[in-house]
């Protein structure tokens, strides 16, 4: 007997649950389906939302010759073969190429099958887990129209229990099993039939055994691919935002997902530079102290230490203004970057460099007024630039107020001069 995957796995478009916006009457592959032309997708999303069953569904409607190719069993020989004999048919009966799990290709496979795409030989019909701009090619992601799946949602997941158990009616779940089953599979049709699987198998209806079932599985989202970046990307502008309980809940899902706690303490070191900053100059001192104490103590101990700085930069006043300096520098002095400072700043360490004229007229700041000189340090042709405008929020209020004390300064020096 087939697994429950395959044997509930969708035998046309109204079996499939889910991603209406593709499936629904205006959705694109209906559309594609009503008017006989197959065209080339690539469905994007998580595990067990239909991008198979879809693929399978979608290919079957049209008849057109079919090739199934695994990235494991992807031979150049075999790919050149089928492209050939496509080149040679009818434009008007392409050969339709499935290929799950795209992202496995190499550059040159997929180098591979882009002319065939472009020429209109082959209509390519695939599926990835992964993020399509990290993984694919510009030149073949551009030719393909992608079509993003999202988690099934409680509804559809329930569709799915009252389908399977229909052919099970001496099998009837309590509702607060049925509610656990739904919660744990997490918007995937492939864990659900699984879980299903074995409730059959083992007969068991009531709460305690779906937990104990349940329990016995892998957790419905593991800290790795694209779900990894999700809820790091979800961390990070939790703790951008100044929301602490966001910021603990999603650190919370990666710990419990598996996700490396040194991996967690760097990028909590990132958000005290990028997002905090000289706002609150403490913060990357907290981030650094952190990452040293787990270190030091491990999990679960060390875990606190990462919740603690987690809350501390969630309620830090927030600036990229040095962020946004520093690039504004970066841009500048590439265009400059022919340019010779100014020679009253350039040391003269030799005879001939004393002549041509390096470091005279510098000014040691610490022997003029208020240890400030007031001098010219921009290469001549780069105009003086405030790269650096602090906020008025944090520490940064105190460094506005010096920025200002020193504008004053050199007001008056220039004055003088």
């Amino acid at each position: 007997m087939h697994a429950f995957s395959e044997r509930f796995r969708p035998k046309q478009l109204d079996h499939i649950l889910g991603q209406e916006r593709w499936l629904g009457k205006d959705g694109l592959v209906q559309r594609s389906v009503r008017r006989g032309r197959p065209a080339n997708l690539l469905f994007w999303g998580p595990p067990g939302t239909g991008k198979t069953s879809l693929a399978q569904v979608y290919i079957k409607s049209f008849s057109c010759p079919y090739v199934d190719f695994h990235p494991i069993r992807f031979q150049s020989a075999d790919v050149k073969k089928v492209l050939n004999e496509a080149s040679s048919s009818p434009l008007f009966r392409p050969t339709i190429i499935w290929i799950d799990e795209i992202h496995r290709l190499t550059r040159p496979q997929q180098d591979l099958l882009l002319r065939a795409v472009e020429d209109g030989s082959i209509v390519l019909i695939a599926a990835t887990t992964e993020n399509p701009s990290f993984v694919l090619t510009n030149a073949l992601l551009s030719r393909l129209t992608v079509l993003s799946f999202t988690p099934l949602e409680k509804e559809d997941l329930q569709k799915l229990v009252n389908r399977v158990l229909s052919e099970y009616p001496d099998i009837s779940l309590v509702p607060e099993a049925l509610e656990h089953l739904i919660y744990w599979a997490a918007g995937d049709a492939r864990k659900m039939l699984s879980a299903l699987e074995s409730i059959v198998e083992q007969r068991a209806c009531d709460e305690k055994s779906v937990l104990t079932l349940l329990s016995e599985h892998v957790g419905p989202m593991q800290a790795k691919g694209e779900g990894r970046y999700l809820l790091i990307s979800a961390l990070h502008k939790s703790v951008r935002g100044s929301d602490p309980q966001a910021a603990l809940y999603y650190l919370a899902r990666l710990l419990n997902a598996g996700e490396d706690p040194l991996y967690i303490a760097r990028r909590l070191i990132r958000m005290a530079i990028e997002d905090i900053g000289l706002a609150d100059p403490q913060a990357l001192a907290h981030a650094l102290h952190a990452q040293d104490c787990y270190k030091v103590l491990g999990s679960p101990e060390g875990d606190l230490a990462l919740a603690q700085v987690c809350i501390y930069l969630a309620l830090s006043p927030k600036s990229a203004a040095s962020y946004v300096a520093f690039d504004s520098a970066k841009a500048v002095a590439k265009k400059s970057a022919h340019v010779i400072p100014p020679s009253h700043i350039l040391n003269a360490p030799t005879k001939w460099m004393q002549e041509q004229g390096y470091g005279q007229g510098y000014v040691w700041d610490h022997e003029a007024p208020d240890a400030f000189s007031g001098q010219e340090y921009f290469p001549d042709g780069v105009e003086f630039r405030e790269y650096y405008i602090p906020v008025e929020r944090g520490f940064e209020r105190e460094l506005s107020r010096r920025l200002e004390y020193f504008r004053r300064l050199r007001e008056q020096r220039n004055e003088q001069n």
